[in-house]
């Protein structure tokens, strides 16, 4: 039966990538590489260069598929639900292709565990009935690991718990009961619309990567040298990917 290999491959940085992650590749006779469009090319160009770099003595094909646009207009559970699906019916398709005995691969960043809807999408294929696989996961690290690590901080204080949000969720205000908040997914700058008294943040874009981008202070102090640099790094790479940690004093 066909296989089905869901490799985290970290924030960015190949060096991230797991032993299990790197004998995972080794087993993968086909990839399926989504092509994001001319903006995220550097995404797809890791992708390749952590292959090159790890796979060793055996071929492997690549084969990739172009990533459907979310509707933006409209309810938001709905246009998620909408575009998981189109991503499915194009999954099911590249694995039919697939032989029998072969096995394909999906490279994911960080950790499909986190704020990626691969599993979900890889359930619903499963549901549908289509095409019959078995698949596995591997575990990589995520950027909040990797923001933790650059800014020389623990993610939570002794004792406390902390919350793993979205910029969306943060926009509607501090969550209850927590002073720690990691926050992913923030196309909106949130931070820009709490109060700032008495928060710190540690930002960072691209982590693990040469365009690595790190700021850390008062809230009130560096918001707006973050949305600046953000800006300029969003300008200068076609894309961003950020991550940070907000808390209370």
């Amino acid at each position: 039966m066909r296989q089905l290999l869901i490799i985290g491959i970290g924030a960015g940085n190949p060096d991230h990538m797991t032993v299990q992650a790197i004998k995972a590749l080794n087993r993968v006779d086909v990839f399926l590489i989504p092509d994001k469009g001319d903006e995220k090319q550097a995404l797809k160009h890791l992708r390749r260069e952590i292959c090159d770099r790890f796979i060793e003595g055996r071929a492997y094909d690549w084969q990739e598929f172009l990533v459907p646009k979310r509707a933006a207009e409209g309810d938001y559970k709905t246009n998620v639900a909408a575009w998981h699906a189109e991503i499915a019916q194009a999954y099911e398709r590249l694995l039919l292709e697939v032989p029998e005995d072969g096995v394909a691969g999906l490279l994911v960043w960080g950790d499909p565990s986190l704020y990626d809807s691969t599993l979900r999408i890889v359930d619903s294929l499963i549901a549908r009935g289509k095409v019959a696989f078995t698949h596995e996961v591997i575990p990589g690290i995520t950027s909040i690991q990797a923001l933790a690590a650059q800014h020389k901080v623990p993610l939570n204080r002794i004792g406390e718990p902390f919350l793993v949000t979205t910029g969306r969720k943060l926009g509607q205000g501090w969550p209850e009961g927590v002073d720690s908040v990691v926050v992913m997914l923030d196309g909106e700058l949130a931070f820009q619309k709490i109060d700032p008294t008495g928060c710190e943040i540690f930002w960072g874009a691209h982590l693990g990567t040469p365009a690595e981008v790190l700021v850390a202070g008062d809230l009130a102090a560096v918001a707006d040298e973050i949305a600046e640099r953000r800006a300029k790094s969003r300008a200068e790479n076609g894309w961003v990917m950020d991550t940070y940690l907000i808390r209370r004093k």
